[in-house]
Order: C-alpha cells, then sequence, then structure tokens
C-alpha cells in the first residue's frame, strides 16, 4: 500500500472522490468493485477527520428508539448483522449494560420493550445475542465498576466494536488492490467546469507541492465538514460536535450505556485497547472546522456524569490519558439540540453534476455509498449491481476463521508475541499478520511491546510505517496505531519512536524535529 501521486497526472477516470473517510473509502471500493476508474485523494490523512473520531462503534442506535427512528435503526442493525460476519476481524461483539436506578428517566418496562424491539429489528438472533435482565445483585456483581447506590436492576443487549481508522483503511487498501487510484495529501484546489458541467479538477500533492488536472466523467464530495471548500453552496448541513476522553481501564470485556443526569443525554463507557473510552458529547458547532478542540467544560461534563456512576474512582482531569474531538454532518435541521437532529443521510445533486454526500453514520456508510455508486453506474451507463452487502473485507483470510485465529496466535506465541497483543494484532491485520510475523522473525525484539502499557508490538509499528501510506508521524501514530491518544508519551519516548519512523520513512533531523512538533500541536 504505496503512495504515488504520478498515477494521477494528467489522467480521465470514470470518477473522482474526494474525501477519504468512510464514506469515500465505501464508495471507492463499490465503484471499482463494479468496473469503474476510479480515483479517490483526501487534503490529509485517511479517515482524519470524523471517521477517526467516532465511539469506536458499529451498532444500530438504540437511543433513535426514543424518537421512533425505526428505518434509521433497522437499517444499521441489518449493516451491524452483515459486518458481523463479514468481517468478523474488523468488527466485533460487545455487549452494553444498562442500570436501571430509582431516578432513571427511562424505567425497566420502556427499557424492556425497547431492547424487545431492537432485537426484533436486527432479525431473527440466537439466545446469547439477545437482550437480558439482570437482578439487582446481579448485575451489580457483572458491572463491579458500578456504583449501586439506588440501583434497582439492570438489562444488557449486544452491539458491535471496530476501530473506525483502520476500517477505513483495509477499504482503501482494498479499492487500491482493484486497480483504483489512492492518494492521500492531496488538496482539490479547483474544480473545473465546461457548459456548466464537472469534467475535472486541479489538485496539487501537499508533500511535494505538484500540482496536476485530474479528468473524469463525476466527481463525489465526501469530505463531510469541508463539503463547501469544495463547491461554495448551501449543501453543508449543521454540525455537531462530540468529544471522548481516554481513562485509565476500568471496564474490561463489556460497555455501558447511560444516561446523564444533567440533561439526560446517552453517554457511553467502553473498553478499548486496554483503557476505557468515555463518550459523547453531542453540541452544535459553528468554529472553526479546521481547529476541533476538546473544551474544558465538555471535559467536566463527562468526568462529572462518569465519576457519578462509577465508584471509587472520582477521576480529575490528571486522570485524562487522552481526547479528542470529531464534528457530526447533520442534515439541515430547525430543532435547537442536535440531539434531536436525524441521523439519516442524504445525497446532494448539484446542478453542475457534483454529488455530495451528507449526513449518515459510520455504520450505515457502506449501504448509502452504494445508492451513490448506483447513481454513477445509471449516468455512465453501467449495468452492474451493488455486491459489496455481505463481501468478506479485503484483509479477512480466506480459510475458515475460527480455524485460522487459533493457528496465528499460537504462531504469535512461539514468535514470542504475549496473547494480548496477538489478540488486538488479528484485529488490526487480518491475513497480513502474516507479514508482521516473518518480521518478528527475522529479529525477535520486533515481538515485544512498544510500551508495557498497550498491546501494540514494534514490529507493528514497523509494517505500518513501511506498508500504509504513512506520510507524517501523527499518521502513524494516531490512526495506524492510536498511540498518541492511548499514552502519554513523555518527550524522550515520542523521539524514540520518531528516530524508528524517520529511519524508515528516510527523515533528517530537521525534518524529525518538525514531526515532532506536528504531533505535540
Amino acid at each position: 500500500m504505496q503512495r504515488n501521486f504520478s498515477q494521477l497526472k494528467e489522467q480521465h477516470f470514470d470518477v473522482l472522490i474526494c474525501g477519504g473517510g468512510i464514506y469515500g473509502a465505501w464508495t471507492a471500493y463499490d465503484a471499482v468493485l463494479r468496473g469503474l476508474k476510479v480515483a479517490i485523494v483526501d487534503q490529509g490523512d485517511w479517515a482524519c477527520g470524523t471517521s477517526s473520531a467516532s465511539s469506536k462503534l458499529i451498532h444500530g442506535g438504540l437511543r433513535y428508539l426514543e424518537s421512533l427512528d425505526f428505518k434509521l435503526v433497522r437499517k444499521t442493525l441489518a449493516e451491524r448483522q452483515m459486518l458481523l460476519k463479514a468481517a468478523p476481524h474488523r468488527v466485533w461483539p460487545l455487549r452494553f449494560g444498562v442500570p436501571v436506578y430509582k431516578n432513571s428517566r427511562i424505567g425497566s418496562f420502556r427499557l424492556k420493550i425497547g431492547l424487545m424491539l431492537y432485537d426484533l429489528l436486527a432479525g431473527n438472533l440466537r439466545g446469547e445475542q439477545r437482550y437480558r435482565r439482570y437482578a439487582r445483585s446481579d448485575f451489580a456483581e457483572h458491572f463491579p465498576c458500578l456504583d449501586c447506590d439506588g440501583l434497582i436492576e439492570g438489562f444488557s443487549y449486544l452491539d458491535a466494536q471496530t476501530d473506525d481508522a483502520r476500517f477505513v483503511l483495509e477499504l482503501i487498501d482494498g479499492a487500491l488492490t482493484l486497480g483504483a487510484v489512492c492518494v492521500n495529501y492531496c488538496q482539490v484546489t479547483a474544480i473545473l467546469e465546461r457548459n456548466g458541467q464537472l469534467y475535472g479538477a486541479v489538485i496539487q500533492d501537499q508533500v511535494s507541492g505538484a500540482t496536476t488536472t485530474v479528468y473524469a466523467e463525476r466527481i463525489v464530495n465526501t469530505t463531510g465538514r469541508w463539503a463547501t471548500s469544495l463547491q461554495n453552496d448551501s449543501h453543508r448541513g449543521r454540525l455537531s460536535k462530540g468529544i471522548h476522553l481516554i481513562m485509565p481501564g476500568t471496564v474490561k470485556t463489556e460497555a455501558l450505556l447511560l444516561t446523564a443526569k444533567t440533561d439526560g443525554r446517552v453517554f457511553f463507557i467502553i473498553p478499548w485497547y486496554g483503557r476505557t473510552l468515555i463518550g459523547t458529547t453531542d453540541s452544535n458547532y459553528s468554529g472553526d472546522i479546521d481547529r476541533v478542540t476538546v473544551d474544558a467544560e465538555e471535559v467536566q461534563y463527562l468526568l462529572d456524569e462518569a465519576n457519578r456512576v462509577l465508584k471509587a474512582v472520582n477521576w480529575t482531569e490528571r486522570d485524562i490519558i487522552g481526547s479528542y474531538a470529531g464534528l457530526r454532518v447533520l442534515k439541515p435541521s430547525n430543532a435547537a439540540s442536535p440531539s434531536g437532529v436525524s441521523r439519516d443521510w442524504q445525497l446532494i445533486l448539484s446542478t453542475n453534476g457534483l454529488l455530495s454526500s451528507i449526513g449518515g453514520k459510520f455504520t450505515s456508510a457502506r449501504e448509502d455509498a452504494a445508492v451513490i455508486v448506483d447513481k454513477l453506474c445509471l449516468d455512465l451507463g453501467v449495468h452492474v449491481a451493488c455486491t459489496t452487502f455481505g463481501k468478506p473485507l479485503p484483509w479477512l483470510p480466506d480459510i475458515d476463521y475460527r480455524q485460522w485465529t487459533e493457528a496465528a496466535l499460537n504462531k504469535a506465541i512461539a514468535l514470542g508475541i504475549d496473547s494480548e497483543s496477538a489478540h488486538w494484532l488479528l484485529r488490526r491485520h487480518g491475513h497480513r499478520v502474516s507479514d508482521i510475523f516473518r518480521l518478528c522473525e527475522l529479529d525477535v525484539a520486533l515481538a515485544k511491546r512498544i510500551t508495557p502499557a498497550l498491546p501494540f508490538i514494534v514490529a507493528d509499528l514497523y509494517f505500518c510505517a513501511r506498508q500504509e501510506m504513512v506520510v507524517h508521524l501523527d499518521d502513524l501514530l494516531r490512526r495506524r496505531l492510536p498511540l498518541l491518544i492511548l499514552w502519554k508519551m513523555t518527550a524522550a519516548e515520542l523521539r524514540d519512536i520518531a528516530g524508528i519512523a524517520a529511519g524508515i520513512l528516510g527523515w533528517d533531523e530537521v525534518m524529525m524535529d518538525h514531526e515532532i512538533n506536528r504531533c505535540r500541536q
């Protein structure tokens, strides 16, 4: 998976996709599977915007049942069920506990009805996938981190989890392998029109500064919050800001869905790479879309709400390991709170032929992208149906997954990789893990963890830097491996890792200092 700007130069494509988040990635993958000549570019790194700032979930959206958005919930649950089967390395089950307290906004009866409906909309689920009800003592034992003062009983239900940035990267790699031209750090500086219709774009390489013209029959705008920078029209949508905090490990294998006492909003406490992920907030945003920050009042909101339900932690800002903020693009709405705005998606066709993706959810991006590619095929006279539903993701091993997992874990342990790191290594890389094993065979030191606290080995760092289109240090340490948000690195530790990357990517001392400063910012 190598970056090659020259492949864009003076080329003619069926479709140019601008924006390399989850919507752009699914659109590129679907389009190339249908035989279209595809190019996809992003002004930054793959998934560098909202698609790497999610709650790391593949879920139906239980809370949307309260607003009676059954269509959206059914749609996202169908995608969740499909991905659990088609991509077990990328999407894995995660059960959520829901405590019911004496003063809970939603009582036991309403919650039971909602969970029954959630399971019903997901289809015919097996017994272990259905919701469960627990007596007070059983729920308290199941979630020992919870404060049980006022607890009546509890429920649990099934959803799923992923690593969002790696999900996008896998789709980009799949499109690239099938013949698409995929280049990150390419900015569209102008879109070209003739007789009122688009026919191409001017693209500048953000690495070399070189500029080229790319010709395309159709252009798709999947830039999310940057939609109006591609074309200045009224289809930007509404922006909602959400933040997440990374805290010390509290929940282990199951998550919690909770209701904030201050305003009744839903938030999650989720296990992720051995840490605890708390989020998200949901507030209107009208600031600088290029500088989305985590604000002190948002941090305090999440800490206060978590401390109300978790016993004995009493977290403060000093306990925060990492944090991140993202912007959701919602459909235009007059609702006062973004929580009341539908998360459904729409496709906008501008008069000059630009197709713009507005709104949507990470979970349902595949189905929405299929609609985009259906439109492209209709316009281009291509009569090929979508094949992405149920299709194994590109890095899924082509043998029985359970047998492969067992064999791969045994191989990893034999190479000196600890079991937890091996577990995550398989999820992160799928069948490509064999390439990482070969690195460990050549140098046993590469099988050791980068830092004792996190399940990432040195060989993973080497492989990502060499093979996953890394341009900047934060590409490597934020999206290929999420070290920047999972680890409070000292200046010396950051420099040590930057030194490894510099040796692989050919940086001199000046460039390395620049990359370190970029990460610190």
